[in-house]
């Protein structure tokens, strides 16, 4: 695996980090996705879910949505609004990751998917229906009640945890029924023994010592993960090609 640090530049502010990754042996464009963290921001376990997609023959870029001259929970707090209300500065830095991969040579312009966790899977829901990527793969994020958000939405393949939040659980629920009602291709699923961050290895008191007994129970689990694993490289297959 090949990885490296861009710098990709905003039209305002300082330049926005982000890391890029690549198969070792690139034999022709291949499919890539952009990976939206959660709110922990650009953590070591990032590399790890980079490896899966990397594994299976994509390109991977992360950007960093965090890097900016303001107090880090500042950037959090805005981030969230941005993916609940559907605007807001974190969509052009997203959108300065995607650009970036369409003028990789290595990289296929016409096969970039999205990909998200928490609050990162939020912007995957909204980002689905806007026409910039072939495929979305939100991971318990919240969906927003207006339909039209959805309305031109590519293919979707998004897992929750049963033992998440109602208020997540209900988002997963929405989104399902959206996607059935418009005819949009989905595989929507619900993990009876996982809860939040099930895809997640986060580090940390607050991650390992207090989110799994909240309500959400926001921990690791293997075997919802791998299985969700196995959806999303099927489901990419069949709509990246």
């Amino acid at each position: 695996m090949k990885e490296e640090t861009v710098a990709l530049a905003r039209v305002k502010g300082r330049p926005m980090q982000a890391r890029f990754f690549l198969p070792e042996a690139v034999t022709g464009p291949c499919p890539a996705v952009v990976v939206i963290f959660d709110i922990f921001g650009m953590t070591a376990d990032l590399n790890r879910i980079a490896v899966r997609f990397v594994d299976q023959g994509y390109a991977v870029i992360i950007p960093d949505l965090f890097d900016r001259r303001e107090p880090r929970l500042s950037c959090v707090v805005r981030a969230l609004r941005s993916s609940v209300r559907g605007a807001g500065r974190e969509y052009e830095d997203i959108e300065l990751a995607r650009e970036y991969l369409v003028s990789r040579p290595e990289v296929d312009p016409q096969r970039i998917a999205i990909t998200g966790f928490c609050m990162g899977g939020s912007f995957a829901v909204v980002l689905a229906g806007r026409g910039m990527f072939k495929v979305s793969a939100p991971f318990y994020g919240e969906v927003s009640t207006d339909p039209k958000v959805l309305r031109e939405s590519c293919p979707v393949v998004a897992s929750y945890g049963a033992k998440d939040s109602k208020a997540l659980v209900d988002s997963g629920r929405r989104l399902e029924a959206q996607l059935e009602r418009l005819g949009v291709p989905h595989d929507v699923k619900f993990y009876a023994e996982a809860g939040h961050s099930f895809m997640n290895r986060n580090t940390g008191f607050l991650a390992e010592k207090i989110a799994p007994h909240l309500s959400m129970h926001a921990e690791y689990h293997h075997e919802s993960a791998e299985d969700a694993w196995r959806r999303v490289f099927s489901f990419f297959r069949t709509h990246l090609g």
